[in-house]
Protein backbone atom coordinates (compact mmCIF):
# COMPACT_ATOMS: atom_id res chain seq x y z
CA UNK A 1 0.00 0.00 0.00
CA UNK A 2 2.80 2.78 1.36
CA UNK A 3 4.22 1.74 -2.16
CA UNK A 4 1.25 2.34 -4.17
CA UNK A 5 0.70 5.89 -2.85
CA UNK A 6 4.56 6.33 -3.04
CA UNK A 7 4.28 5.71 -7.22
CA UNK A 8 0.92 7.92 -7.53
CA UNK A 9 3.04 11.08 -5.21
CA UNK A 10 5.71 10.74 -7.96
CA UNK A 11 3.50 9.94 -10.94
CA UNK A 12 1.80 12.67 -9.95
CA UNK A 13 4.77 15.84 -9.30
CA UNK A 14 6.02 14.42 -12.85
CA UNK A 15 2.59 15.37 -14.42
CA UNK A 16 2.20 19.21 -12.95
CA UNK A 17 6.12 19.70 -13.72
CA UNK A 18 5.03 19.42 -17.37
CA UNK A 19 2.50 21.94 -16.98
CA UNK A 20 3.85 25.43 -18.58
CA UNK A 21 3.90 28.55 -15.48
CA UNK A 22 1.61 31.33 -16.25
CA UNK A 23 2.43 34.09 -14.00
CA UNK A 24 -1.46 35.89 -14.63
CA UNK A 25 0.44 39.36 -12.62
CA UNK A 26 2.01 39.66 -16.24
CA UNK A 27 -0.61 39.44 -18.88
CA UNK A 28 -1.21 42.08 -20.79
CA UNK A 29 -4.86 43.93 -21.40
CA UNK A 30 -4.80 45.51 -25.27
CA UNK A 31 -5.47 48.93 -24.57
CA UNK A 32 -8.74 50.45 -25.63
CA UNK A 33 -8.94 52.38 -28.61
CA UNK A 34 -9.18 55.95 -27.90
CA UNK A 35 -11.61 58.23 -29.66
CA UNK A 36 -11.39 61.85 -30.25
CA UNK A 37 -14.16 64.67 -28.31
CA UNK A 38 -17.74 64.75 -29.11
CA UNK A 39 -18.95 67.29 -31.82
CA UNK A 40 -20.17 68.83 -28.19
CA UNK A 41 -18.88 72.49 -26.69
CA UNK A 42 -21.09 73.88 -23.34
CA UNK A 43 -18.58 77.10 -23.82
CA UNK A 44 -19.51 77.69 -27.53
CA UNK A 45 -23.25 77.27 -26.81
CA UNK A 46 -23.47 80.03 -23.78
CA UNK A 47 -21.77 82.04 -26.22
CA UNK A 48 -24.29 81.57 -29.16
CA UNK A 49 -27.02 82.05 -26.80
CA UNK A 50 -25.31 85.06 -25.33
CA UNK A 51 -25.58 86.57 -29.07
CA UNK A 52 -28.97 85.51 -29.79
CA UNK A 53 -30.39 87.26 -26.59
CA UNK A 54 -31.04 90.56 -27.89
CA UNK A 55 -30.97 89.79 -31.54
CA UNK A 56 -34.13 87.82 -30.38
CA UNK A 57 -36.23 90.12 -28.19
CA UNK A 58 -36.87 92.59 -30.98
CA UNK A 59 -38.11 89.51 -33.83
CA UNK A 60 -40.98 88.41 -31.18
CA UNK A 61 -43.93 89.17 -32.65
CA UNK A 62 -47.96 89.44 -32.08
CA UNK A 63 -50.19 87.40 -34.20
CA UNK A 64 -51.41 90.03 -36.04
CA UNK A 65 -48.15 90.64 -36.83
CA UNK A 66 -47.26 87.34 -37.61
CA UNK A 67 -50.29 86.48 -40.06
CA UNK A 68 -49.79 89.58 -41.48
CA UNK A 69 -46.08 88.95 -42.57
CA UNK A 70 -47.21 85.44 -43.58
CA UNK A 71 -48.54 86.70 -46.77
CA UNK A 72 -45.42 88.49 -47.80
CA UNK A 73 -43.28 87.10 -50.38
CA UNK A 74 -40.18 85.16 -49.51
CA UNK A 75 -41.71 84.31 -46.50
CA UNK A 76 -41.78 80.77 -44.66
CA UNK A 77 -43.84 79.44 -41.88
CA UNK A 78 -41.40 76.66 -40.57
CA UNK A 79 -43.13 74.01 -37.69
CA UNK A 80 -39.51 72.08 -36.23
CA UNK A 81 -42.19 69.79 -33.86
CA UNK A 82 -41.92 65.78 -34.95
CA UNK A 83 -43.36 65.11 -38.18
CA UNK A 84 -46.41 63.20 -36.45
CA UNK A 85 -47.29 66.23 -34.54
CA UNK A 86 -46.88 68.69 -37.89
CA UNK A 87 -48.85 65.72 -40.02
CA UNK A 88 -51.94 65.78 -37.26
CA UNK A 89 -52.44 69.15 -37.22
CA UNK A 90 -50.75 72.46 -38.74
CA UNK A 91 -50.84 75.97 -39.44
CA UNK A 92 -51.80 76.57 -43.07
CA UNK A 93 -49.45 76.87 -45.10
CA UNK A 94 -46.78 75.53 -42.71
CA UNK A 95 -43.49 73.68 -43.57
CA UNK A 96 -42.01 70.83 -41.60
CA UNK A 97 -38.23 70.51 -40.55
CA UNK A 98 -38.07 68.37 -37.37
CA UNK A 99 -35.91 70.27 -34.97
CA UNK A 100 -33.65 66.60 -34.65
CA UNK A 101 -33.18 66.95 -38.34
CA UNK A 102 -31.35 70.28 -38.44
CA UNK A 103 -28.07 70.05 -40.34
CA UNK A 104 -26.27 72.63 -42.37
CA UNK A 105 -27.77 70.49 -45.52
CA UNK A 106 -30.83 69.63 -44.94
CA UNK A 107 -32.18 73.40 -43.35
CA UNK A 108 -30.22 74.73 -46.97
CA UNK A 109 -31.91 72.37 -49.28
CA UNK A 110 -35.46 73.66 -47.38
CA UNK A 111 -34.89 77.31 -47.08
CA UNK A 112 -32.87 79.85 -49.30
CA UNK A 113 -29.48 81.03 -46.95
CA UNK A 114 -30.14 84.74 -48.30
CA UNK A 115 -30.93 88.10 -46.06
CA UNK A 116 -34.84 88.16 -48.55
CA UNK A 117 -36.33 85.15 -47.02
CA UNK A 118 -38.21 85.29 -43.58
CA UNK A 119 -38.56 82.74 -41.50
CA UNK A 120 -41.58 82.62 -39.01
CA UNK A 121 -41.69 80.06 -36.48
CA UNK A 122 -44.08 79.08 -33.76
CA UNK A 123 -44.78 75.70 -31.28
CA UNK A 124 -46.89 73.74 -28.84
CA UNK A 125 -46.56 76.25 -26.41
CA UNK A 126 -48.14 79.28 -28.78
CA UNK A 127 -51.37 77.22 -28.77
CA UNK A 128 -54.12 76.80 -25.90
CA UNK A 129 -56.29 74.83 -25.77
CA UNK A 130 -55.00 71.61 -27.56
CA UNK A 131 -53.08 69.36 -25.07
CA UNK A 132 -53.19 66.86 -27.80
CA UNK A 133 -51.66 68.13 -30.71
CA UNK A 134 -50.11 71.00 -29.10
CA UNK A 135 -48.94 69.97 -25.59
CA UNK A 136 -47.29 72.47 -23.64
CA UNK A 137 -43.44 71.89 -23.10
CA UNK A 138 -42.87 72.39 -19.33
CA UNK A 139 -41.95 71.47 -16.15
CA UNK A 140 -44.35 71.72 -13.31
CA UNK A 141 -42.90 70.80 -9.78
CA UNK A 142 -46.12 70.83 -8.31
CA UNK A 143 -46.87 67.76 -10.29
CA UNK A 144 -43.92 65.58 -10.51
CA UNK A 145 -44.73 61.69 -9.61
CA UNK A 146 -41.35 61.19 -9.14
CA UNK A 147 -41.08 63.45 -5.73
CA UNK A 148 -42.18 62.61 -2.28
CA UNK A 149 -43.97 64.83 -0.23
CA UNK A 150 -41.33 66.76 1.21
CA UNK A 151 -39.34 67.78 -1.82
CA UNK A 152 -42.75 68.25 -3.41
CA UNK A 153 -43.50 71.14 -0.66
CA UNK A 154 -40.45 72.51 -1.13
CA UNK A 155 -40.38 73.18 -4.24
CA UNK A 156 -44.26 74.43 -4.62
CA UNK A 157 -43.57 78.23 -4.43
CA UNK A 158 -41.26 77.41 -7.72
CA UNK A 159 -42.82 78.29 -11.20
CA UNK A 160 -42.95 76.54 -14.06
CA UNK A 161 -39.98 75.82 -16.14
CA UNK A 162 -41.23 77.03 -19.67
CA UNK A 163 -39.13 74.74 -22.19
CA UNK A 164 -40.81 75.79 -25.58
CA UNK A 165 -39.00 74.38 -28.81
CA UNK A 166 -39.23 77.79 -29.89
CA UNK A 167 -36.16 78.89 -27.93
CA UNK A 168 -33.79 76.05 -29.23
CA UNK A 169 -35.47 76.68 -32.53
CA UNK A 170 -34.67 80.21 -33.12
CA UNK A 171 -30.88 79.62 -31.52
CA UNK A 172 -30.06 77.05 -34.03
CA UNK A 173 -31.21 78.82 -36.72
CA UNK A 174 -28.96 81.95 -35.94
CA UNK A 175 -26.36 79.57 -35.40
CA UNK A 176 -26.58 77.91 -38.78
CA UNK A 177 -26.20 81.42 -40.25
CA UNK A 178 -30.10 82.44 -40.90
CA UNK A 179 -30.91 85.81 -39.16
CA UNK A 180 -34.44 87.35 -41.17
CA UNK A 181 -36.23 85.17 -37.74
CA UNK A 182 -39.37 86.19 -36.45
CA UNK A 183 -40.89 84.11 -33.65
CA UNK A 184 -45.24 84.56 -32.91
CA UNK A 185 -44.82 85.49 -28.92
CA UNK A 186 -48.45 84.92 -28.41
CA UNK A 187 -50.41 82.45 -26.78
CA UNK A 188 -53.23 81.98 -28.86
CA UNK A 189 -56.75 80.26 -28.50
CA UNK A 190 -56.49 77.05 -30.49
CA UNK A 191 -60.35 78.48 -31.46
CA UNK A 192 -58.87 82.39 -32.67
CA UNK A 193 -61.09 82.83 -36.01
CA UNK A 194 -57.90 84.60 -37.53
CA UNK A 195 -55.61 81.30 -37.53
CA UNK A 196 -56.59 78.27 -39.87
CA UNK A 197 -54.75 74.54 -39.42
CA UNK A 198 -54.44 71.94 -42.08
CA UNK A 199 -53.66 67.95 -41.42
CA UNK A 200 -54.96 64.74 -40.85
CA UNK A 201 -56.73 65.93 -37.68
CA UNK A 202 -58.88 68.83 -39.35
CA UNK A 203 -62.07 68.71 -40.07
Amino acid sequence: MKIILFLCSVLSLGFFSTIPFVNFSETTEEPQKRYPKALADYNDFKELVADVEDFREDRLVSLDKFLKMSKDENTIILDTRSAFRYNRKHLKGAINLSFTDFTQSSLEELIPMDENTRILIYCNNNFDGDQIDFPSKLYDPNQSRSMGMVETQILSNKKPILLALNVPTFINLYGYGYRNIYELDELVNINDSRIEFEGTEVD
